[in-house]
């Protein structure tokens, strides 16, 4: 019996779907040749099981885009690579602060000053963990040789972060044997927007022949911005989102001999937005009540303020790999360094709460500044044996260790504040609420260290009980420590300082696989898995901000529970010479779900425990050639996420559409996509080359942002504030159920030998989505959508060599 990664495999894909999102290019001329042979597909081998093994042969749900999909589908992020897989949802919260869902388990929309909050899907980088809960990183996507998606809860081998599935991004390895390059350049327009573009590069380099090798990458991006800002002059500053990511990685491989690699690397990558994709309906300073009435049209916004995202990111890792007779040794040593800035125009927020206060007119229109920042330091170690036999028993034991230091400040740099204060609360009240920690003229100061320790013991056994049924057991033991200091200060918060709170938590995951090949075609597989997630402690509220009905209804909630979720699932893999088919039925059973709330007036959000959820559905991929030239393929899920559970506040009300039969947030109940791509021979002066046309379809079903949305009278709000003419008794109105949605790409290409050229327009109808819903104070302040791309026209150069 051979190992798996070399069993022999004819037209084996993972799809290389389309759900939207971007252009789609063919694979290279020499791809395409290979694959004519037999309109085949290529295989694709993972490490999603932490040994290679074909796609098709790993015993459960998973999705991987090749290089070459990444380069047909176009994409540039994350939220791009999301529409080519069924069941992978990303939450658009603006710059860097996306959020990912997997198979609809998500707890609603988690925001900058949730830092507590872990994650619901583990990111990696090769065998390094990455992920940070809000602050997902959004890595280039270039020179990558695949990104997985492993579906379902995947705590035996990667761990607490990793409760509805995980994402792995695999980057190209330094090759020893041979030089290669390429270099790509890419300039586009935003229809209404402004220009941009990137340029990339990478160079392998063997030091010496078959033993060593160096891989460089370097890349930097010029983001369009297509938000125009009103400002109070009365004049609009046009593209306020623009931005520039810059960054590159360099990796060495020194093989002195057959059984030891080593592989030292070196990422770094800055992230530098100018604003956010907010499109406003109702700003304090800009709405239709006013004595000098603004209404906003579709990509505008109100600013005193240039808002901004930054981050910066420095990851070094060490792998060490040898081989024995009879099992490998890999340790993985990492290092992670991570610097973010979110600051945001909050003068509306301090402006609302001036107009509470009975400030002057002077005070409510004082610009402020609200500035979040994360530093986080993080090292991690893993060590694992791992079977290399042909025998029928194949296994893999570990140990990890990771350690967090995370530290978040926020606060609220107001100029001249401090003086409206004490004029209107009393001589010293500015001092006082300082408490000593909070600098001056900043209204609200808080200090959020944490400190996180875990370690965990893991391992699978996989057995051949025949040579057509696999069976796969595992489990993974965690024992994990967080601490944490809080100080809150300032006139909106509430005194606390130095207040130390802990969490700590052990326990077992376990994980059942079956593996039946019923044909040298057909593939069915069936799994049991448990999913953990860290519970924690909710920060102080900024009681100064509440009014009594919000203090009631909030203030009772500190610590929430861990999360744990039960996943049972059936899938069926079919490959043939001219198609392939993957699709998976599951059911996720949740037991306190997190889920996260906007707590009103008190400008604070709280997570709490639901007792129980699920979600169930199915999820299918499809590839096709019926001929030669002609590819096809579609993705699709049909997700039903749903509370079992209703949750009531302390005054007996349902507590944010915690409601039993009501959706979970940010999930759609039908997300789908489509592309078809026609290639033909070109000949251009005599060269011979291939052209292609290209059309992509993608239709995202509605949602919500937060599970209180969908309940009655959730998108009336009423400010309360009587300014420049506006009673505050007037009532916006807004749909909170973000409407579906459609896009359509279209491009054309041309690729010769070593030379590829690309033509694009994404968007082509120009559709104006709304991606999730944005409210400042509980809407009192502020309501406005995230918002996609506009129709966008572009030109792509890529040279090989």
């Amino acid at each position: 019996m051979t190992k798996k990664y070399a069993r022999p495999r004819t037209g084996v894909s993972v799809l290389a779907l389309a759900l939207g999102g971007a252009l789609a290019v063919p694979a290279t001329a020499q791809d395409t040749a290979q694959d004519s042979k037999d309109f085949g597909f290529e295989e694709i081998v993972v490490t999603a099981t932490k040994r290679a093994s074909s796609i098709q042969d790993v015993p459960f749900s998973i999705n991987a885009q090749t290089e070459a999909d990444i380069r047909r589908s176009g994409a540039k992020s994350l939220e791009d690579l999301s529409r080519n897989v069924a069941g992978l949802m990303i939450q658009n919260l603006g710059p860097g602060q996306s959020q990912v869902s997997i198979r609809g388990v998500s707890a609603g929309q988690v925001v900058r000053d949730q830092p507590g909050v872990k994650e619901q899907v583990g990111v990696y980088l090769d065998e390094s963990v990455i992920s940070l809960s809000l602050f997902t990183p959004d890595l280039d996507l270039y020179d990558l040789n695949r990104v997985e998606t492993l579906r379902g809860p995947q705590g035996t081998l990667f761990g607490s972060g990793s409760v509805g599935g995980t994402i792995r991004y695999i980057t190209n390895q330094p090759n020893v044997e041979e030089f290669e390059g390429n270099v790509e350049g890419d300039l586009n327009t935003v229809s209404g927007g402004g220009t941009g573009g990137h340029i990339k590069a990478m160079a392998n380099l063997p030091i010496s022949d078959g033993t060593s090798a160096v891989r460089v990458v370097a890349y930097h991006t010029e983001y369009a911005g297509f938000i125009d800002a009103h400002r109070p002059s009365g004049n609009i500053t046009e593209n306020v989102n623009s931005g520039s990511r810059t960054g590159g990685r360099v990796a060495f491989t020194f093989k002195p001999s057959d059984t030891l690699t080593i592989t030292p690397r070196v990422i770094y990558q800055e992230i530098d937005m100018d604003g956010f994709n907010r499109q406003e309906v109702y700003n304090v300073y800009a709405n239709p009540y006013m004595d000098e009435p603004t209404t906003f049209e579709g990509r505008e916004q109100f600013l005193k303020l240039r808002e901004g995202f930054k981050d910066e990111t420095l990851i070094a890792d060490l792998t060490g790999e040898i081989s024995f007779d009879g099992f490998d040794v890999t340790s993985i040593t990492s290092y992670t360094d991570r610097d973010i800035l979110v600051s945001r125009d909050a003068s509306a927020l301090t402006g609302s709460v001036s107009i509470d206060l009975g400030y002057p007119a002077a005070a409510i229109n004082l610009p402020s500044n609200l500035r979040d920042t994360t530093a986080v330091e993080q090292f991690t170690q893993e060590v694992r044996l791992s079977s290399n036999g042909d025998g029928a028993l194949q296994w893999i034991i570990g140990g990890f260790y990771a350690n967090t230091d995370r530290y978040y400040q926020q606060y609220l740099p107001t100029p001249g504040y401090d003086a409206y204060t004490d004029a209107v609360l009393g001589a010293g009240t500015a001092e006082a609420t300082r408490a000593g920690v909070a600098p001056v003229d900043s209204p609200f100061y808080s200090e959020l260290p944490y400190t996180l320790e875990q370690i965990a013991i893991f391992g699978e056994l996989t057995y051949d009980v025949t040579d057509r049924l696999e069976l796969t057991a595992g489990g993974r033991y965690y024992d994990y420590k967080e601490e944490r200091s809080v100080t809150q200060v300032g006139l909106f918060g509430n005194g606390v300082v130095d207040q130390v709170d802990e969490t700590a938590s052990n326990g077992f995951t376990p994980r059942f696989l079956a593996s039946y090949r019923a044909s040298d075609n057909v593939t069915i597989n069936a799994q049991v898995s448990k999913g953990f997630r860290l519970g924690g402690v909710n920060d102080p509220l900024n009681t100064a901000l509440c009014n009594a009905d919000d203090l009631e209804i909030f203030g009772g909630f500190q610590d929430y529970d861990d999360e744990t979720l039960w996943n049972y699932e059936a899938g069926v893999k079919v490959q043939g010479s001219k198609f392939s088919l993957n699709a998976a039925a599951f059911y996720t059973d949740i037991s306190n779900l997190q889920v996260t709330l906007d707590a009103g007036s008190c400008s604070s959000r709280i997570s709490f425990n639901v007792p129980k959820a699920h979600t169930q559905g199915v999820e299918l991929e499809f590839k096709a050639r019926p001929f030669e030239g002609l590819d096809l393929s579609f993705a699709g899920s049909l997700l039903e996420s749903e509370f079992d559970s209703t949750v009531n506040d302390s005054i007996g009300a349902v507590l944010g559409g915690v409601r039993e039969g009501n959706r979970l947030a940010s999930v759609p109940k039908v997300n789908f996509g489509a592309t078809a791509t026609y290639s033909f021979p070109f000949d251009v002066a005599g060269d011979d080359a291939e052209a292609y046309l290209s059309a992509t379809f993608q239709h995202r079903g509605s949602l919500y942002t937060q599970p209180s949305d969908q309940e009655a009278g959730a998108g009336d709000f009423v400010s309360g504030l009587p300014y420049r003419g506006a009673t505050g008794t007037e009532v916006t109105s807004l749909d909170l159920e973000l409407d579906s949605y459609q896009t359509m790409n279209l491009s054309f290409g041309i690729n010769w030998e070593s030379l590829e050229f690309m033509a694009y327009v994404n968007n082509v109808f120009d559709e104006n989505a709304n991606l999730s819903f944005d409210r400042e104070r509980g809407g009192r302040a502020r309501l406005g959508f995230r918002t996609n791309t506009p129709r966008t026209f572009g030109m792509l150069i890529r040279k090989h060599f």
